[in-house]
């Protein structure tokens, strides 16, 4: 919206007043927040003229007198042009004021905007002056975009005035103009003026260091006797590391005052004596002085002016006892460096006094209390948000980050620290609203017993508190002085009255912004420290917090897509092994650091009592392997379905995964992500005690045997997924009884031998050694033995132990047919006799039907050899092969149709039927429940005839 668009911004007003939805109004950032901050504070829509009145100004003199050069120009610029300056101090009292016209002037009298007068913005308003004091920000005001309509038909700006030294709000420079004349240049000759100002606040306080420094070097006489004159104390021969101390005590000394002798220890066990007295310039500027001195050993150089402005070198002589004799003179100046000290000389130790002439003495600094403690606390600054640079923001949890926070400002900064954000955010959710209950997600104080409320508590917060005010207006909140009226002003804020009682006396609330979003709010509160939070202390807490809150974003937005890549994986995964009897299985699945990888492993239960043993590894980690491990784990079942062979399925998946790579980079998108995957697939027959394995880019599994022997089977290798063009071998193995099959991925042995394949599989053998227990047990000692590592592993662990089982000699029945249909009644009396045997004589007449059918279909469509078997696992199951590759299905029979319908009966009362295709031919297979089930429903629609019929 233009700042000049009076009709929206007077709509937008009245919404404001009417406690519309502020997302909505079309105002500037700037001026909306200001338009917050004066609503909260109960400010009237309308000026009534009752400005405070400040008769003594004297307190503000250095301002004006820097400032009146400054004002001068701009009056001369300004002239002619209908516009007015103003100059007002920290407390928005107005100093001085310059240019403008008769009618402005008379508009402006009528607001009392005279020196003396106060215009801060919690009294009169969105206004150039006092907005910019609260933010201290340029700020330009336009029309209606003042608080009010009072002022609609003006326009003004405002810039801060910064102290060059500490960085002290000291005022605000105003350009104040009728609306019809405003023009957004006035914003830059503003700001251009309130630099001018400051250039010579700095000059100021040159002048007043180069007086003390004269005062100085007037009441000392050099070593000659003779007036040093001005110099500079050039340290060529003394440590860095020493030099440093010395200049930091003698700050130290100067802020605070000091005067007499402080001993400072350097390096090499040596020391210093500092020595600081008071000086004053013939000004009245009072002043410290302060000087060093050394062991005799260390040689320094003093680099001063010449009457003719050219640099000579002194030696400075050691500063003799009183009534020692005068040494010997020595000339006042050299051309050239100074000669080194002797070669071998030692550097003696002394306990001596300052006088003693065993050490020498030089100025190390000069200058005013105030000054000294500025700039310290400058010092302290710096070091502060240096170290929040490097502390905080270590970890990508939002927690963790504000705990680091609060460790860095307490108590360097704050007695007391804590972050409130809003519930959902910790889970990395975005924060919509923070207007209602909060969480303490941090909170570090001096002591222990603390009187706020403990992390992990919920907050609730009055709308009448600095924290709510906070959240409100979106900007920071300094409470120098928390009266005991503070309690009273917040009815029900019992943490609040426990606070005041336990001395929090001074308190900034600082909003965390990231990225045009509110995250919550941070509180800083002393109560050890006397001294109250400044002004300079709010900007420091809005860089701190301004820091962190890109930290805590970052932190949060992790948070939210790791959950979601977490929440993918874990649905992808198996959450459960399904019921099977050819194996005992147990599982473990242990995330690497990232949290997401792309691991994998399956039980899948197949066609006459057998199982297929899967684990995989795509490579990796994040949401793009969680999602191609779930593509690559269907595909899986999907081939199992079709009973294909081992090296069929890592065929098959092998070229998905080269499917998947080229589909990663079509035209035009050149990304980087490359689609990669480790596969082992082994099928496990109970019937025949063997094992088929194939594998793909995978490390082979380890063998435990029924007596505790651990091997790890020769098997062919064969390359990854995804490269092409190479076949897969499978190899076979007889595995007796109870043997256990431990099937893994690379992340374990390499967690196993940090890093080291070979030594990883080494102490996997040594931990299965002896293994005789059941597959969980021998998971269990491989959850010891990762717990005991040092360090998280760096990629995913996954884990599949089956301890194979066998389908014994009477749970089998197998008979061999001629291709003679009288073989089939037989057959199927013998059928009859064995079910009757095994007590399934409530499954005769399902299983009499399957056997007649499917047997008179291989007898009619099949080839020799065919042979039929009964297998009594946890289903009946019956399989019938022959020697033909054609396979039978279910279709449509009309009414006319002989044949075509002994098909459907089976599929009617079987529960699962199917084809799977062997090197001799092929095997129709049905599974019947042991337990009685309720017959199928009938098709709704008209009856359907199917039946069987040789494929083509």
């Amino acid at each position: 919206m233009k700042w000049d668009d009076e009709v929206a911004l007077g709509w937008a007003y009245d919404q404001l007043q009417a406690g519309e939805p502020v997302a909505a109004l079309p105002v500037r950032e700037p001026v909306l927040a200001s338009w917050r901050r004066c609503r909260s504070q109960g400010l009237a829509e309308k000026h009534k003229g009752d400005l405070p009145y400040h008769e003594d100004l004297e307190d503000a003199r250095n301002l004006t007198e820097a400032a009146g050069p400054v004002l001068e120009t701009l009056e001369s610029r300004l002239s002619g042009t209908r516009t007015a300056v103003f100059l007002a101090d920290e407390r928005a009292r107005l100093l001085d004021r310059r240019a403008g016209y008769t009618a402005l002037y008379r508009r402006l009298d009528a607001l009392q905007l005279a020196p003396g007068f106060s215009v801060p913005e919690s009294v009169l308003g969105t206004n150039g002056i006092g907005t910019a004091l609260v933010t201290r920000r340029p700020v330009f005001i336009c029309g209606r975009e003042h608080y009010g309509d009072y002022w609609a038909d003006l326009a003004c700006t405002g810039a801060p005035v910064r102290d060059p030294l500490s960085g002290q709000l000291v005022g605000a420079l105003n350009l104040t103009s009728m609306r019809a004349n405003a023009d957004p240049a006035m914003l830059t000759m503003t700001l251009e003026a309130a630099h001018a100002v400051e250039q010579r606040l700095l000059a100021q306080a040159s002048v007043r260091e180069r007086d003390l420094l004269q005062a100085f070097r007037a009441a000392r006489p050099a070593p000659d006797g003779g007036a040093e004159g001005p110099g500079t104390v050039v340290d060529e021969w003394l440590e860095r590391n020493d030099r440093f101390v010395i200049e930091e005590r003698a700050t130290e000394l100067i802020s605070s005052g000091h005067t007499g002798l402080v001993e400072v220890r350097l390096a090499g066990g040596r020391t210093a004596i500092l020595r600081s007295r008071p000086v004053t310039t013939p000004s009245g500027v009072n002043g410290i002085a302060v000087e060093a001195a050394l062991p005799s050993g260390v040689r320094r150089r003093v680099a001063v002016l010449t009457d003719g402005g050219t640099p000579a070198v002194l030696t400075p002589r050691p500063t003799r006892r009183p009534g020692a004799p005068a040494p010997p003179r020595q000339p006042a100046a050299r051309a050239g460096p100074p000669p080194p000290p002797p070669s071998g000389q030692p550097e003696s130790r002394t306990d001596a006094e300052p006088g003693d002439s065993s050490r020498d003495t030089w100025l190390v600094a000069v200058g005013e209390p105030l000054i000294g403690t500025l700039a310290l606390q400058a010092r302290e600054r710096l070091g502060l948000l240096h170290d929040a640079s490097a502390c905080v923001g270590t970890t990508l949890d939002v927690v963790r980050t504000a705990e680091e926070l609060t460790k860095v400002v307490v108590p360097r900064f704050a007695d007391f620290t804590a972050v409130d954000v809003p519930e959902a955010m910790p889970a990395g959710e975005e924060p919509v609203r923070v207007d209602g209950a909060l969480r303490r997600v941090a909170l570090m104080g001096v002591r222990e017993d603390s009187p706020l409320s403990a992390a992990g508590d919920q907050i609730h917060y009055g709308p009448s508190t600095p924290q709510a005010r906070c959240l409100t207006t979106e900007s920071p909140v300094l409470e120098p002085e928390r009266a005991t009226t503070d309690v009273r002003r917040h009815p029900g804020a019992a943490r609040s009255e426990q606070a005041l009682r336990a001395g929090a006396h001074s308190l900034i609330a600082v909003p965390m912004r990231a990225r045009g979003a509110l995250l919550g709010v941070v509180s800083f509160y002393r109560s050890e420290r006397r001294e109250p939070f400044t002004e300079d202390d709010l900007l420091l807490a809005e860089e701190l917090v301004g820091r962190a809150a890109l930290s805590i974003d970052n932190a949060r937005r992790f948070t939210r897509e790791h959950t979601v890549a977490l929440a993918l994986q874990r649905s992808l995964l198996p959450r459960g092994l399904p019921a099977q009897h050819a194996v005992e299985a147990a599982h473990r699945y242990l995330p690497a650091r990232s949290g997401v990888g792309g691991d994998w492993f399956d039980v899948i239960p197949l066609s006459g009592a057998r199982v297929a043993l899967v684990v995989g590894d795509v490579v990796g980690h994040g949401l793009h392997a969680a999602a191609t491990m779930g593509r690559l784990r269907t595909a899986v079942h999907n081939f199992s379905a079709l009973d294909l062979a081992a090296d069929e399925v890592l065929a098959h998946l092998d070229d998905l995964v080269a499917r998947l790579d080229a589909d990663q980079e079509p035209a035009g998108t050149g990304t980087d992500e490359i689609v990669g995957a480790s596969c082992l697939y082994a099928v496990y027959d109970p019937v025949a005690r063997r094992c088929t394995i194939a594998r793909a880019g995978h490390p082979p599994p380890a063998l435990v045997g029924p007596d505790g022997t651990v091997e790890y089977p020769d098997l062919p290798g064969g390359p990854p997924l995804g490269v092409g063009g190479y076949p897969f071998e499978t190899a076979e193995l007889e595995i007796p009884e109870g043997s256990q099959l431990v099937l893994y991925t690379d992340g374990l042995i390499e967690h196993l031998g940090h890093r080291d394949v070979g030594l990883g599989m080494d102490r996997l053998r040594d931990v299965l050694t002896g293994a005789r227990g059941t597959p969980e047990q021998t998971c269990h000692q491989l959850d010891l033995l990762l717990s005991r590592l040092p360090a998280d592993p760096a990629d995913d662990v996954a884990l599949l132990v089956a301890r194979t089982r066998a389908l014994g000699g009477d749970q089998v029945a197998t008979w061999e047919l001629a291709a003679d249909p009288a073989e089939v009644p037989r057959v199927r009396a013998e059928v009859t006799a064995q079910l009757d045997r095994w007590g399934l004589d409530d499954l005769l007449f399902s299983t009499e039907l399957t056997v007649s059918e499917l047997l008179t279909n291989a007898l009619r469509h099949g080839s020799e050899p065919i042979s039929l078997r009964l297998l009594r696992d946890r289903t009946l199951i019956c399989e019938v092969a022959d020697g033909s590759s054609t396979s039978p299905h279910l279709r449509r029979a009309a009414d006319t149709d002989e044949g075509g319908r002994g098909l459907f009966l089976v599929a009617q009362l079987v529960q699962r039927w199917g084809t799977r295709y062997t090197p001799r031919g092929k095997v129709i297979w049905t599974e019947q429940s042991l337990a009685p089930v309720p017959p199928k429903p009938s098709p709704a629609s008209a009856p359907v005839a199917t039946g069987c019929r040789r494929g083509r």
